[in-house]
């Protein structure tokens, strides 16, 4: 069973960066796209981007774009989300997330299979 576990959150100021990590455990990790979500209060779970398993493609919504980036390395079976220039509407429940099946890409929510449990990432101004 794939297990997926966040770490790395926590509380900053605007303008301040943040590197979130996910590891995985029981699944064949460079054989998984991963992805990152983030739920505010209130609000539906927001995709932010994704990473190919072989780590040569990328995808960010209009969120991320310009200011995080997503990264993995499949030695240690583990995905990261570099956030820089981190603003109050950033604050959010982080999600590592993973398709339900290998060598497949993620697209939206409904190609998940595999969520961690979240990180939260709390930018103050």
């Amino acid at each position: 069973q794939v297990h997926l576990e966040e770490s790395g959150g926590g509380s900053v100021q605007a303008g301040d960066s943040l590197r979130l990590s996910c590891i995985m455990s029981g699944g064949t990790f460079n054989l998984y796209a991963m992805a990152w979500f983030r739920q505010s209060p209130g609000k539906e779970r927001e995709f932010v981007g994704t990473i190919s398993w072989s780590g040569g493609s990328t995808y960010y919504t209009d969120v991320a774009k310009g200011r995080f980036t997503i990264s993995r390395d499949n030695r240690k079976n583990t995905v990261y989300l570099q956030m820089n220039s981190l603003k109050p509407e950033d604050t959010a429940v982080y999600y590592c997330a993973a398709p339900g099946r290998t060598e497949y890409f993620v697209g939206s929510v409904k190609d998940i299979g595999y969520w961690g449990r979240g990180t939260q990432v709390t930018v103050s101004s």
